[in-house]
């Protein structure tokens, strides 16, 4: 039995295969590519075009690099700088300013002109003027920060609640300007009105929320004037026209332009005879910038002395648009001025201003503006 069992063990190991392990041999050092090779495997997936682009985006830095690197700040020219403060402001603030020194990289030295010198540009920033706001301005750091920001060339507001910081550490150049009404004169006794009048003014009537309101922001203007010392300038306009005017905002010349365009009949009000004056937006414009470019407190009449009833306003805003236009009588509201006339002579002398544009040439100006809004108008309703 032994023996037979040794014979099928020794069958069976003759017809199993035995795997046979081949010899080792080194592995064989590859050839170095031949140069048609190289060629081909720089053309696939556009390899050389990443390449010569690389190339050029490096070259460019460093050829731009010391012309950025010398580039002056665009406003290093400016004139005088200025810094702001707000007293009604109420947060503690305790000197912090949010704004870093460290994030900045401009430094002129203190004791050299500002106008002389050029502050160097990080690559790729070119220098422009900031509005920055400090909190805390007024305390021991923030106030040394404002110094340097403005020295830089920016403009400064700083609000500060003065729990430490004190008004004397702050270089104050704001220029307060209120735009006061001739409504301030109420329905006059005077005729033409001079800045002495003081008006005829209902305090309990319909108009006299506007009318009492003006009055009222004169008189706190002129209050922080001489307890606070603040340098304010105080300008009374008189109805002023133009482009840009909402077209529906109750002004009488916006409401007769707009109702002539429209092929609607112009409201007057009352017997339209009462008088107004009329200047285009362009003189105002020149009045204010002349009251705040020099040293007179006001307030100034700022008008074009051209009296017009609102009779001869439609008769002119016929003769621009349509001489066919119609005019619709309404009762007058109450309180209604029957006269408003400036009298400009103190802005003649103080100021060397006074208007220069007439009625008849400034109006077909903002009739062109309606027009174009109007028909915007009409046609995105249209759409709709």
């Amino acid at each position: 039995m032994k023996q037979l069992h040794k014979q099928i063990s020794a069958r069976r190991d003759e017809e199993i295969p035995t795997p046979q392990t081949p010899p080792y041999s080194p592995k064989t050092l590859k050839h170095h590519r031949s140069l048609p090779r190289s060629i081909h495997y720089l053309f696939r997936e556009q390899r050389l075009l990443f390449i010569l682009v690389g190339i050029l985006i490096g070259s460019t830095f460093f050829i731009l690099q010391p012309t950025l690197s010398r580039l002056a700040p665009s406003e290093a020219h400016s004139s005088v700088p200025r810094s702001f403060s707000t007293d009604a402001v109420k947060t503690a603030t305790n000197d912090v300013a949010h704004i870093q020194e460290s994030s900045t990289s401009y430094s002129i030295p203190a004791n050299k002109p500002f106008q002389n010198k050029v502050g160097r540009v990080p690559v790729g920033i070119g220098r422009r003027r900031m509005r920055i706001v400090v909190t805390g301005g007024a305390g021991f750091v923030g106030s040394h920060l404002v110094d340097k920001l403005i020295k830089r060339g920016d403009e400064v507001i700083v609000i500060d609640n003065f729990f430490t910081g004190r008004k004397e550490n702050l270089r104050v150049g704001a220029r307060f300007l209120l735009t006061s009404t001739s409504e301030v004169y109420g329905d006059p006794l005077e005729h033409p009105q001079k800045e002495t009048y003081w008006g005829n003014v209902n305090p309990i009537g319909e108009r006299s929320c506007y009318d009492e309101g003006k009055r009222t922001a004169e008189t706190l203007t002129m209050d922080y004037h001489r307890g606070a010392g603040v340098e304010v300038r105080i300008a009374r306009i008189f109805n002023t026209y133009g482009p840009r005017m909402c077209l529906d905002d109750g002004r009488v010349v916006s409401n007769f332009v707009a109702q002539a365009i429209r092929k609607k009949p112009m409201t007057v009000y009352g017997d339209g005879k009462q008088t107004r004056s009329f200047q285009y937006v362009s003189d105002l414009v020149d009045g204010l910038y002349a009251l705040m470019e020099g040293e007179h407190i006001g307030p100034f009449n700022l008008g074009n002395p051209g009296e017009f009833t609102m009779l001869e306003l439609a008769e002119v805003v016929k003769e621009t648009i349509d001489p066919s236009a119609t005019i619709e009588y309404r009762p007058n509201t109450a309180d209604d001025p029957h006269m408003r006339k400036p009298d400009i002579s103190k802005a003649k002398e103080l100021l060397n201003w006074e208007p220069k544009i007439f009625l008849r040439d400034g109006l077909p100006l903002m009739v062109s503006d309606f027009r174009n809004r109007i028909l915007n108008e009409d046609e995105g309703k249209g759409a709709r």
